[in-house]
C-alpha cells in the first residue's frame, strides 16, 4: 500500500518551464482583472443609471457569469464560438473566459460600493460647479474602490485559481504545463505536490502584495 518511491529529479528538471507556466498563469490572470474592473465599472453604472437594452444587456451578463459554472464560460468561448466559425487560440480562450465571469462578479461589488457613497456626496459635488463625469471620478469612484478594494482582491486570487481550467481548452498555464510533463514521466504525485507550492506561493505573494498596497493607499 504504502510502497510508492518517490523521484523528484524529474520535476526539478522541469522547475524553469514550470515557473515560466506560473508567469503565464499570473499574466492572463492580471490582465483578465484589469480588462473585468473597467468591464464591471461599466456593467455596474448601466444597472444603476441605465434602462432599455443596455441595462438588459448589462443584467444578463451579470446574471450568467455569476450563475453559470465557469467551466461552462470557458468551453463557450473555447467550443461555442467555434460551432459559428470563431476559433480563439486557448490564450484568448482562457482571457475571454476569465475576463467575462470577473467582470460579473465584479459588477455587483461595484454596485453595491456605490449604493454604499450617500447620494448626497454626488449633489455636493455638483453643487461646487462639478460635472458628473468630475463627480464620479474625483469623489465617488475613489470611495467604491476603497469599499471593494477586498473583494477585488479575492477576485484576483479566484483569477490565478480559476486559470487553471486552461488545460482543458489546451492552454499550457501552470496546470497544463504539470499535466504535461506528468504524463510524460508518470511521477503525478511530484509534480503536483510542486504546482501545488507554487499556486499557494502566488497567492501567499499577492495577498501580501494587496496588504502593503491598502496600507500605504488607506492611510487616511
Amino acid at each position: 500500500m504504502f510502497d510508492y518511491n518517490f523521484h523528484w529529479r524529474p520535476v526539478m528538471k522541469s522547475l524553469p518551464d514550470l515557473l515560466e507556466a506560473a508567469s503565464l498563469t499570473l499574466q492572463v490572470a492580471v490582465l483578465a482583472m484589469v480588462l473585468g474592473i473597467v468591464i464591471g465599472l461599466c456593467l455596474a453604472l448601466a444597472r444603476l443609471h441605465l434602462r432599455g437594452p443596455v441595462y438588459w444587456l448589462a443584467t444578463a451578463w451579470v446574471e450568467l457569469a455569476r450563475n453559470t459554472p465557469a467551466l461552462f464560460q470557458l468551453f463557450f468561448f473555447g467550443f461555442g464560438l467555434g460551432a459559428f466559425g470563431l476559433h480563439l487560440s486557448p490564450y484568448l480562450i482562457v482571457l475571454a473566459g476569465l475576463t467575462f465571469n470577473c467582470a460579473g462578479y465584479l459588477a455587483e461589488n461595484f454596485r453595491g460600493g456605490f449604493k454604499a457613497v450617500p447620494e448626497t456626496q454626488i449633489r455636493a459635488s455638483r453643487s461646487l460647479g462639478m460635472t458628473p463625469w468630475q463627480a464620479y471620478s474625483r469623489v465617488v469612484i475613489p470611495q467604491v474602490f476603497r469599499i471593494v478594494y477586498h473583494p477585488i482582491t479575492n477576485q484576483m486570487v479566484w483569477a490565478v485559481l480559476m486559470s487553471s481550467l486552461g488545460m482543458l481548452v489546451g492552454f499550457r498555464e501552470l496546470s497544463g504545463e504539470t499535466q504535461f510533463f506528468a504524463s510524460r514521466t508518470f511521477r503525478i504525485f511530484e509534480y503536483f505536490a510542486v504546482t501545488a507550492v507554487i499556486y499557494y506561493a502566488i497567492v501567499k505573494v499577492i495577498l501580501l502584495s494587496s496588504r502593503l498596497m491598502a496600507a500605504r493607499l488607506f492611510r487616511y
